[in-house]
């Protein structure tokens, strides 16, 4: 549904979902409706810098205590 961006199947696949064990899912999904919608319809995604900020933050969170200055600079320079 979303690869083929059939916005139409939408309605129906929360029907069928509600009544699954991803029905807690399903709700999320119906109450955040229209922004499921323009995600599905729109070209295109923000999938690629939204992983790069969970990278930044997980060596943050690695770094934070852990590491000198130099270590963590050497680190980030060595993934970039």
């Amino acid at each position: 549904m979303i690869r083929k961006k059939e916005v139409d199947k939408l309605d129906p696949w929360i029907a069928e979902t509600r009544s699954s064990l991803a029905s807690s899912f399903a709700t999320g999904v119906a109450r955040d409706k229209a922004a499921v919608r323009a995600v599905i319809a729109e070209p295109s995604s923000s999938g690629e810098v939204e992983a790069r900020i969970t990278k930044l933050r997980l060596f943050k969170r690695q770094m934070y205590v852990r590491a000198k200055l130099d270590n963590s600079k050497a680190r980030l320079l060595g993934a970039a």
